[in-house]
């Protein structure tokens, strides 16, 4: 099953508007991901908008869990140094129908960047299931941004 996606390569102005647009995640994980669901899609959908980590996640030392993306993004904000670089945390942001919603890419990539104020860096329709089952065989050791990168411009 193919699914509608969007997808953003890692930047401080990626982080900052995921600040400033929807505030902090409503979770995190100890895997480093991070996680938005919000009805802004098209027709207001529900989106996930997913923050993931690099292959081989480690939390920065001295941070909790909870605690990392809003750290990273007050001290970019402010200009102070994040405690650690954004590379190192994560990879990129993925946004797709949150419970299987069924939406076009073309709707949904116009409503995420409407709602995010950035455009993605692609967009379309992947196998979400196929890089999921990748990522657990390697337990996180490939990544997943670039895996949908791999496969939205193939």
């Amino acid at each position: 099953m193919l699914t509608p996606t969007c997808v953003w390569r890692i930047s401080d102005d990626l982080i900052v508007a995921l600040e400033q647009r929807f505030g902090e995640p409503t979770d995190a994980y100890v895997n480093g991901s991070q996680v938005w669901i919000i009805d802004n899609g098209p027709a207001d959908v529900a989106i996930e908008w997913r923050l993931h980590p690099v292959a081989g996640y480690q939390r920065p030392s001295g941070v909790e869990t909870d605690d990392v993306f809003p750290a990273a993004a007050l001290a970019l904000q402010s200009g102070d140094v994040p405690p650690a670089d954004l590379g190192l945390l994560w990879d990129g942001l993925e946004a797709f129908a949150a419970f299987g919603d069924e939406v076009e890419p073309a709707p949904l990539a116009a409503a995420v960047t409407t709602a995010l104020g950035l455009a993605p860096d692609a967009s379309g329709l992947v196998d979400h299931e196929a890089i999921a089952d990748e990522w657990e065989r390697s337990r996180g050791g490939v990544s997943i941004i670039d895996r949908l990168l791999a496969a939205l411009t193939a």
